[in-house]
C-alpha cells in the first residue's frame, strides 16, 4: 500500500518540467556556494566539506519547497478524501508521500556525484567521510521533509506552508548555536542547555562532516522522522474528520 502512494507521488514530481527545473536550480545554487562562497580551489584540499557545510541552509529553503505541496496541494483540491478512500492506511498514505519526497530529494543530491568525481580526480580524499557525509546529509533532508510535510497537512496554502516550514526547521538548525545557547547560560540548568543544543541539525551534521559516525545522530535524526510523521497521521485524521 505504501509502495502504491509512493510510485503514484514520485511519478507525479516529473509529471511536469517543474521537477527539473528544481533538480536544475538545485545543482547550480550548490555549485555557487561550493566553489565560490565555499572557496573550493583556494582551500587547497582534497575534500568536500566545502560542499556539505552548506546543506543545512541550503536545505532550509530547498526541502520546504518539495514538502509545501505533499498535502496542501490535496486538501485544496479536495482530493485528500479520495485518497483516504483507497485501500490504503493512513500511515501508509503519509508514509509513500514522505518517502516519494525523500526519493526525489536523493535524485536531487545524488546527481551532485561529478563533485566528487572532481575531488577524486584533483587529490586523495577520504571517501569513507564523503560517503558518511551524503547519507547523513540525505538523513538531513528527511528530517526538514517530515516537518515540512506535517506542516503542509495543516493548511491549504502551499504558500503558509513554505512559510512555516522555513521558520520550524530554522529553530531546529540554529537551536544549538551560541547565539541561541547563550539566552539560556546563566540562569538554565546545564542538563536543559544540552537538551535544546542536542535538537538543531547543525549539531548532528557537523560531526558527520568531519568524519566522526555517531549512532546517537543517526537515532537523533530517525527519531525526529518518525515523530513528526506520526503527527502528521494525526493532523490528517483530524483533518479528515473535519
Amino acid at each position: 500500500m505504501t509502495w502504491t502512494v509512493f510510485r503514484r507521488e514520485l511519478s507525479a514530481y516529473f509529471a511536469t518540467p517543474l521537477a527539473f527545473v528544481f533538480i536544475i536550480i538545485f545543482l547550480f545554487v550548490q555549485g555557487v556556494f561550493t566553489f565560490y562562497v565555499g572557496s573550493f580551489f583556494e582551500r587547497g584540499q582534497a575534500d568536500l566539506q566545502s560542499f556539505f557545510s552548506f546543506h543545512p541552509w541550503l536545505y532550509l529553503f530547498f526541502i520546504p519547497a518539495i514538502s509545501m505541496r505533499l498535502w496542501a496541494e490535496e486538501r485544496k483540491a479536495g482530493t485528500i478524501e479520495l485518497l483516504m478512500t483507497l485501500p490504503v492506511t493512513l500511515f501508509s498514505a503519509v508514509l509513500g508521500k514522505f518517502l516519494a519526497a525523500w526519493a526525489f530529494t536523493a535524485i536531487a543530491l545524488a546527481l551532485t556525484f561529478p563533485l566528487w568525481l572532481t575531488v577524486n580526480y584533483l587529490g586523495s580524499p577520504d571517501n569513507g567521510v564523503i560517503l558518511a557525509s551524503y547519507i547523513g546529509s540525505l538523513l538531513m533532508a528527511g528530517g526538514y521533509l517530515a516537518i515540512g510535510s506535517c506542516i503542509s497537512a495543516m493548511t491549504r496554502s502551499q504558500v503558509i506552508a513554505f512559510v512555516v516550514s522555513v521558520v520550524v526547521c530554522f529553530l531546529f538548525t540554529v537551536s544549538g548555536l551560541p547565539l541561541v545557547l547563550d539566552l539560556f547560560t546563566g540562569w538554565a540548568p546545564q542538563a536543559l542547555i544540552d537538551t535544546i543544543a542536542s535538537f538543531s541539525f547543525l549539531t548532528h551534521f557537523n560531526s558527520v562532516v568531519q568524519g566522526v559516525i555517531d549512532a546517537r545522530d543517526i537515532v537523533f535524526t530517525v527519531t525526529l522522522i518518525a515523530f513528526w510523521l506520526v503527527v502528521n497521521a494525526v493532523v490528517i485524521e483530524f483533518v479528515k474528520g473535519t
